[in-house]
């Protein structure tokens, strides 16, 4: 049933979808920007962390405002033109010198982060209300597949020559803008939206800034838990091995998990989701070793599975007619704001008082959820018509 439902997708929707696996699987020069800046090109470890908090910035700007572009000149074009400057950026880091990699990394973000606002919203239109949780699941599966090849593929190359992870990186991504250049059809012009002051709805609101909780606290996944389990007498190939399982699971089951719960009301899903997240941290609390962080990201992915499709599928729902890569924007800004509100909070925590951190983050987490369940809901929006002509049959 899973792989038949795939195949009722819009065709442009599966090309799609192959392109992000290849550009996921090549996503590799901000992965490895931080070594290749102090290795290959001498740089201290504090410019080295300007450089890549400069590519941050830049990518929460990139989220915050790529949507708003797709809704005024098309989803397609502004993906293309921002995945065609990624690749420009990614090609142009080993030539620049020095004195420009912070610049050119906080473009490389903006250009990055563009795309993801209005990929989601492509999906998003392109379906029926029903199916939107399910589509944006199958968008995140195909990402997810490309970051389990890419890094070992990534090492190799560095080892090797530490210029071609950001060729490879400019390739791939030439070749999902060329996927969406060619399968995606030619939206119509967008009609000029209502101005977006005094229309966010109370609830979309709070499931922003509850999103933003949310996102900070799991992050410490990626930010601190490397360090517990370090202090704990682990090896670093074990923190590698559970982010992979990570990405495995959410390969395998969250599409499927989408299909099931697609009835199910929004925002309890998400709700749900943001508690198993405060609860696979807090057992990071009481647990700090290698077993209780297995058991850790376990629940954690769990959670993030039900509420990041949900989410950003329910924002969608929720945007008035044009604006829907705008909301779309707003999602994905709160979706990263952990990129950098969580190296600043976890690592100040863990530096003063470690055995709180994960509590306090799980409780945070768990408190969201508790919002987000006796938030009233707003009245979603079944047709998102501003790009209409995205046709819905599988040979469009």
């Amino acid at each position: 049933m899973y792989w038949r439902r795939i195949a009722e997708l819009p065709t442009w929707m599966r090309a799609v979808m192959l392109g992000q696996l290849v550009s996921a699987a090549g996503a590799l020069a901000w992965l490895y920007l931080t070594l290749y800046l102090v290795q290959d090109r001498g740089m201290s470890a504090q410019q080295a962390g300007f450089a890549a908090a400069a590519y941050g910035v830049g990518l929460v700007g990139g989220n915050l405002f790529g949507g708003w572009i797709g809704d005024r000149f098309g989803l397609r074009t502004a993906a293309v033109a921002s995945q065609l400057t990624w690749a420009i950026t990614c090609a142009a880091m080993p030539l620049a010198p020095n004195a420009w990699l912070a610049a050119l990394g906080a473009l490389a973000g903006l250009c990055g982060g563009a795309t993801r606002p209005n990929l989601s919203a492509l999906v998003a239109i392109s379906l029926p209300a029903e199916r939107r949780r399910e589509g944006i699941a199958l968008s995140r599966t195909a990402s997810n597949a490309g970051f389990i090849i890419g890094p070992p593929l990534g090492g190799l190359a560095a080892a090797y020559d530490f210029s071609l992870v950001f060729v490879f990186d400019a390739v791939t991504s030439l070749v999902l803008a060329l996927v969406i250049w060619r399968w995606v059809p030619t939206a119509r012009r967008v009609h000029q939206a209502a101005p977006m002051r005094g229309s966010l709805d109370r609830s979309l609101l709070i499931l922003l800034a509850m999103i933003v909780v949310v996102d900070t606290a799991c992050r410490q996944i990626y930010v601190t838990m490397p360090l517990l389990l370090r202090d704990a007498g682990s090896p670093p190939v074990a923190y590698g091995v559970l982010i992979a399982v990570n990405s495995v699971l959410i390969v395998c089951l969250e599409a499927p998990l989408a299909i099931r719960l697609r009835s199910h009301h929004a925002l309890r899903v998400i709700a749900a989701g943001s508690a198993l997240v405060g609860v696979g941290l807090a057992v990071l609390g009481v647990w700090p070793a290698l077993m209780g962080a297995v058991l850790a990201i376990i629940v954690i992915t769990a959670g993030e599975m039900l509420y990041k499709p949900t989410a950003t599928a329910h924002v969608a729902d929720l945007a008035p007619e044009g604006m829907v890569g705008r909301y779309s924007s707003l999602y994905a800004a709160a979706s990263v704001s952990g990129m950098f509100l969580a190296p600043a909070l976890g690592g100040v925590a863990y530096d003063h008082v470690p055995r709180l951190l994960f509590p306090v983050a799980g409780g945070l987490a768990i408190a969201a959820a508790a919002v987000l369940a006796l938030t009233r809901p707003a009245a979603a929006r079944d047709a998102l018509p501003s790009e209409s002509t995205v046709r819905r049959s599988s040979g469009s």
